[in-house]
Formats: structure tokens, C-alpha cells, sequence
């Protein structure tokens, strides 16, 4: 079989789905996947037939001489309500790909500095395997050069194996806590796909299958889960950075407008906001719109003028409420009202503190 250029996509379509531990294949499941991917490259799809012939080229009559096993498993058609064979296949040895080749001495110190980033978390599947690796590389004057602030989780696995889960797109039942009820086990079962860390705390996100709504769990409430192999995966439609775009943090609330807020910064605090931005969207009043908020708010000595654009939440109210008296927030009144109402509550518990 003369090796082109759609053969080779085909054959490192294969080769993923043969290597995966994760989930098992039929022919006819191959054959459907590869025809998506050439699909998306404008290629014309190919038979079952044709996928059977690149199989065998892999094992016998190619230069790889793969390993491919087939187990046939039981499996419940409930369209035709009994019970098939399905015979499934991947390599012999999971860790085998026919697409392996040697690192250059670069590309072996940027993998180590990698695999040092990867060490910092806490729980990541087959750390100990990624370990030897690391050590197998051989990279001379090896020390790590990058760190980040950890906040370690109880059960230190669960990291890991939810970032399995997303990876593989696997459906779970989530097994979570409120703050004080610790005994009462809660459920729900997610379309898992992103895990963000905001404020030392590790969220999350996912759609729930019930419903057409996306939700996040703190790392931390989280009592364990287990994988729905029997659910089918809903993919995320769009970039997931997009949901966090329009938020400071991580809650985001269904029918919330987005707000333009207006906001003043002492001298003190100025160049702390202007180097650190409270949020992606914010922009620093000059010229005539400098002058226009001064001549509006005279009472405000000095300092910068800056507005951001985003939805209100507990984590914009907290970040605001952090600068105390060095941020003033002028609109919308809404959002000012807010806030100032949780200053007078502090004044409140204050003076009835005994001294």
C-alpha cells in the first residue's frame, strides 16, 4: 500500500485512538472518527473497508510491525433491545505509538522545565511515572526556575483525576458539600470541562446534564466523583475563556447585565491598579474625560480615573471593597449603593464589637 499524504493522516488518527487508555474502539468507530477529521481537513471520507486495510498495513505489511489486540465485550443495544458483541482494538502496549522519534537537547530541557510546572500540582495523574521521565531525560544543570503559590487540597488526588475526565471526556457525578454541612452529601452530574484556580481555591466548570446551564465547584467542597461511561459527552460549544471574559473570578450569574463602572484610585493606590488591572476591560481615563470626571467629582483630590466593563458578582465587591477608602466607585449608582451598603454593615458590626 504506497504511503500518501491522506494515508499518514489517517494512520495518525489510528494511532491516537489504538494508544488511548481511556476509551475503547470498534473499526466502525474509527472509521467514523477519522472521516470527522478529514472532514475538517477538506479530505473526502473512506470506507470501513479502507480503515480494515490500514490496520492490517500497521501490523503486517508496513515498517511498524504494530501490536494490535481485540477483545469482543458485550454490549446492550437498546434500539434493537439485546445484548452484541462488540470487538474492540488497540495496541498491545499502551505507551507504544508508531510516531516516536528523538528529542533535541532543547527539547529536552523545555520538556523537564514543563514536567516542573506540571510537579507543582498536586495530584496529577501517574506523577510518579512523569518522575522517572524527567529523569530519564538526562538534561544537565537542571533546577527549577518557575514557581506558583499552592493551595493544598485534602484529597490531592482529585486534581489529577478530574483532569483525566475532562481530557477524556467523560461524563461524572459530582459528590459535593456546603460550607457547615460536611455530612450532607450532595449530587450532580456534569459535562466537566475546565479547571480554573482563582484566590488560592480550585474550581470546576461544567454543564450539568439535566439542564442547559453551566455551574462550578470549589475543588475543596468536593467529596469525590464518579465517571458515566454510560452518558454521552456534550462538548463545550465555543472557547471556554470566553465565559470568564465578561467576570472577575469565577461566579457568573444568568441574566446579568453587563455594567460600565466608573471608578476613582488615590495617589496611594494608582500605580498598584495601573500595574495590576482589576479586570482585562479596564481603561484609564485622559484628556477630556479625565477632565470631565474632575470637574464632576471636585471632592476627589488627585489620584486616576479608570472604568472596567463587567457583570457584578461577590468577587467584584470583595476586590473593591479590599482598597478601602483608596477606591471610590462612582457608577453606575447601582453598583455604588452596593457597595456602600456593605461598608455601613462593617460600620455596623464594628461599633457593636465590645471594646
Amino acid at each position: 500500500m504506497p504511503v500518501n499524504k491522506n494515508a499518514m493522516t489517517r494512520y495518525q488518527v489510528l494511532d491516537e485512538l489504538l494508544s488511548n487508555r481511556y476509551h475503547d474502539y470498534t473499526i466502525d468507530d474509527m472509521t467514523s472518527i477519522v472521516n470527522e477529521r478529514l472532514k475538517e481537513m477538506g479530505i473526502s471520507p473512506v470506507t470501513r473497508r479502507c480503515i480494515e486495510k490500514d490496520i492490517h498495513y500497521l501490523e503486517y505489511d508496513g515498517p511498524y510491525m504494530a501490536e494490535i489486540e481485540r477483545n469482543d465485550m458485550p454490549y446492550y443495544n437498546a434500539e434493537k433491545e439485546k445484548t452484541v458483541i462488540r470487538r474492540y482494538l488497540k495496541y498491545s502496549d499502551p505507551s507504544y505509538s508508531i510516531f516516536k522519534k528523538e528529542m533535541s537537547s532543547d527539547e529536552k530541557y523545555l520538556l523537564s522545565q514543563a514536567l516542573d510546572l506540571l510537579g507543582q500540582f498536586d495530584g496529577l495523574p501517574t506523577f510518579e511515572a512523569l518522575q522517572q521521565f524527567k529523569e530519564g531525560l538526562r538534561v544537565g544543570d537542571h533546577r527549577q526556575i518557575v514557581s506558583f503559590t499552592k493551595n493544598p487540597l485534602e484529597n490531592s488526588n482529585l486534581f489529577g483525576e478530574l483532569f483525566i475526565a475532562i481530557s477524556q471526556k467523560q461524563v461524572i457525578r459530582v459528590h459535593y458539600h456546603k460550607f457547615g454541612e460536611e455530612d450532607v452529601d450532595l449530587t450532580a452530574d456534569l459535562h466537566p470541562y475546565f479547571l480554573k484556580e482563582y484566590n488560592r481555591r480550585w474550581y470546576i466548570f461544567g454543564q450539568l446534564v439535566e439542564e442547559d446551564m453551566m455551574i462550578c465547584f470549589a475543588l475543596d467542597r468536593m467529596n469525590g466523583f464518579d465517571p458515566l461511561p454510560g452518558k454521552q459527552y456534550k462538548e463545550f460549544e465555543g472557547d471556554i475563556n470566553d465565559w470568564f471574559e465578561d467576570i472577575i473570578g469565577v461566579t457568573r450569574y444568568p441574566g446579568k447585565p453587563v455594567e460600565h463602572i466608573v471608578f476613582w484610585v488615590s495617589d496611594k493606590s494608582k500605580s498598584y491598579v495601573v500595574t495590576k488591572p482589576i479586570h482585562e476591560s479596564q481603561k484609564m481615563y485622559k484628556g477630556e474625560k479625565e477632565a470631565a470626571m474632575r470637574s464632576r467629582y471636585p471632592m476627589l483630590e488627585g489620584g486616576m480615573f479608570f472604568s472596567i466593563d463587567c457583570m457584578e458578582n461577590y468577587e467584584l465587591y470583595s476586590v473593591m471593597l479590599s482598597f478601602g477608602a483608596e477606591l471610590v466607585v462612582l457608577e453606575p449608582v447601582g453598583v455604588r449603593d452596593e457597595l456602600r451598603k456593605r461598608v455601613e454593615k462593617m460600620m455596623e458590626v464594628y461599633d457593636g464589637v465590645q471594646r
